[in-house]
């Protein structure tokens, strides 16, 4: 596989309907999830790419393990994020156990580096979200929800997800939010007289407290 540009953050060629898998993850629950659906070559030297869904489109993918260790995610996630070639989400694994460590990777992932961010329970979940984004690769552009004229990728399911995540919104208040707040940087600069009208007095205080709490 031909890859450009230093230290595995340029774009890569991958076939059509394929996805391309750092070594590491061979043998692994996620991708023993994927096999069969679709097709998955390996490559050695990706890092800090683990997933490559199409030459210029990206995951770093952030274990349990990873967020319980500290904030050793954050070069890799700085360096994707860096690339002008690349595009890149980060798919987090929230459990019961690195719940607690969670706030600080998302307030990170999308408010300091304005990247896509997907939480899921576990890697079988994972890996179903990884064959959808795989699958609306191989759509045309224009009816293809997972890509944007922007330099980040901002699909609507992740923005979806990622406010759900704010505590005390969910999925009931989220899509309301968001035809108010159309955007993450929207929805963080909004006072809570504004989120008031939208979800009440008691979760716009979570919301307001959740965007301006020192990080």
């Amino acid at each position: 596989m031909a890859r450009n540009g230093p230290e595995g953050t340029g774009p890569m060629h991958v076939p059509f309907g394929h996805i391309v898998a750092n070594q590491k993850w061979r043998g692994s629950q996620l991708v023993q999830g994927m096999q069969g659906k679709i097709k998955i070559v390996f490559e050695d030297g990706l890092t800090p790419v683990d997933f490559y869904v199409s030459s210029r489109s990206c995951i770093v993918y952030v274990t349990e393990a990873d967020l319980v260790a500290g904030n050793g995610y954050r070069k890799r996630l700085v360096r994707v994020r860096n690339s002008s070639s690349l595009q890149g989400m980060v798919i987090v694994e929230k459990t019961r156990m690195s719940e607690q460590y969670f706030s600080a990777i998302q307030k990170f992932t999308v408010l300091d580096l304005g990247m896509v961010l997907l939480p899921v329970a576990s890697q079988m979940e994972a890996s179903c979200l990884i064959i959808q984004l795989v699958q609306e690769q191989t759509k045309e552009p224009s009816k293809n929800p997972f890509l944007s004229k922007k330099r980040t990728l901002i699909p609507e399911l992740s923005l979806l997800r990622t406010v759900q995540q704010i505590p005390g919104v969910g999925k009931v208040k989220a899509p309301l939010l968001l035809q108010k707040f159309p955007s993450i940087q929207q929805l963080s600069n909004a006072s809570v007289g504004e989120l008031e009208p939208v979800v009440g007095q008691a979760v716009a205080q979570h919301i307001h407290a959740f965007f301006t709490q020192p990080r």
